[in-house]
C-alpha cells in the first residue's frame, strides 16, 4: 500500500512538473518575442533578400517594441550563416533568411554541417530575378550569339558557387545550347564591378546587384531565370523559353526545428504585413522581383519538391 502511495505521489509530481514546463513554454510563445530577435542573411548586404528581410525586421520592431536586427554572415556559399541558425535555440530569437540552395544542394553535396531537418519554414517570400548579364560592348547580345562566339574565343563566367541553383541551371543551359565557358569562378557578390573590372565576361546574378548599370545601359541581359518575363525587360526571353529549363530560385524565412507553431505564426503575420510596404512595391517595379507570401504548410511542399529536383541537378553536375 505504501509503495502504491509513493508511486502515485511521484506520478502526480511528474504531471505537475510537466504542466509547469508546458505552461511556461506556452507563455513564452504567447509573449513572443520576449528577447531581441536576430535575422541571419548569409550573404553580403544589398541584394533583394537582404533588403526585404530588413523591411520585415523593422516591422517586427515596430509592432512588438522588441529590437529585431539583420546580421549579414556571408561565406561558404551561405552555409556559414545557415549553420548559425541550425545551432540556435528553437525559440524564434534567430531567424534565417535562406535561398533554396541552403536546404537542397548545399546539404546534398556534403558541404553543410546541418541537415534540412534542422530547420522549419515560416514562409517563402521572394522569387529572384536572376539573369545572365554581359558588358554593353560585348560582341554578343543573345544566348545563341554567345554560343557562336564561345566556339573560337575564351569566355569566363562568374557565379555564386557550385551549390547555387542558378549556377547549375547555367551550366545545364550552356551544355544544351553549346556555350563553352573557358573558365568560371564563384564570388559572394556579382555586381557591375565584376564586369567592369574584367573579372568575368558573363555574370550570373540578380537584377538588384546590377541595377545601376542596367539603368545606365552599361550592361546587356541575355536571359532571365524567372517564370515570366521581367517587368523591367519585357523583351528579354526567359531561360525556359530558350531551353525548357523552368526552376526558379527563391528565398524564405526559416527557424530552428521544434520552434512553437505560435511563434512561427507570429513571425508569418508580421512578415506578410511588412511585405505590403511601399518600399517593397517600389523594389518590385525597379527590379522585376516577384514578392509574395507562401505560408509554412505550402512552403514545406515547395522545399520537398525542390529537394527532389535538386537531386537531379546534383547528378548532372557530378557527371
Amino acid at each position: 500500500m505504501r509503495h502504491s502511495k509513493i508511486v502515485k505521489t511521484f506520478s502526480m509530481l511528474a504531471i505537475a512538473a510537466s504542466s509547469v514546463v508546458m505552461s511556461a513554454s506556452v507563455t513564452a510563445a504567447d509573449n513572443y518575442p520576449n528577447r531581441p530577435v536576430k535575422f541571419i542573411v548569409p550573404w553580403p548586404p544589398g541584394d533583394l533578400e537582404d533588403i526585404l528581410t530588413r523591411v520585415i525586421a523593422e516591422e517586427m520592431s515596430k509592432e512588438t517594441g522588441v529590437p529585431a536586427t539583420v546580421v549579414n554572415k556571408p561565406g561558404g556559399g551561405g552555409v556559414l550563416g545557415a549553420a548559425e541558425v541550425a545551432r540556435s535555440r528553437n525559440d524564434g530569437s534567430v531567424i534565417g533568411s535562406f535561398v533554396v540552395d541552403l536546404l537542397t544542394t548545399s546539404v546534398m553535396s556534403g558541404n553543410a554541417p546541418y541537415s534540412r531537418n534542422d530547420f522549419e519554414p515560416v514562409g517563402i517570400f521572394l522569387d529572384y530575378p536572376f539573369v545572365l548579364a554581359v558588358r554593353a560592348d560585348a560582341p554578343y547580345s543573345s544566348l545563341e550569339e554567345l554560343a557562336d562566339y564561345s566556339q573560337q574565343n575564351n569566355v569566363s563566367l562568374a557565379h555564386f558557387g557550385y551549390q547555387n541553383l542558378p549556377t547549375a541551371l547555367t551550366f545545364k543551359a550552356a551544355e544544351q545550347l553549346n556555350i563553352k565557358f573557358s573558365s568560371d569562378a564563384a564570388f559572394d557578390s556579382n555586381d557591375c564591378s565584376t564586369l567592369a573590372n574584367g573579372d568575368a565576361d558573363v555574370i550570373n546574378t540578380t537584377t538588384q546587384q546590377i541595377l545601376p548599370c542596367i539603368n545606365s545601359k552599361q550592361v546587356k541581359l541575355l536571359t532571365s531565370f524567372t517564370h515570366d518575363r521581367l517587368r523591367i525587360a519585357p523583351e528579354l526571353p526567359t531561360l525556359f523559353e530558350k531551353t525548357g529549363i523552368s526552376q526558379t530560385p527563391w528565398n524564405g524565412l526559416f527557424v530552428k526545428s521544434g520552434t512553437s507553431e505560435v511563434i512561427k505564426e507570429r513571425i508569418a503575420q508580421i512578415s506578410e504585413k511588412a511585405l505590403q510596404n511601399s518600399r517593397v512595391i517600389e523594389l518590385i517595379e525597379n527590379t522585376g522581383a516577384v514578392v509574395y507570401w507562401t505560408g509554412r504548410d505550402d512552403a514545406e511542399k515547395v522545399v520537398e519538391l525542390d529537394y527532389n529536383n535538386a537531386e537531379k541537378l546534383i547528378e548532372y553536375m557530378n557527371k
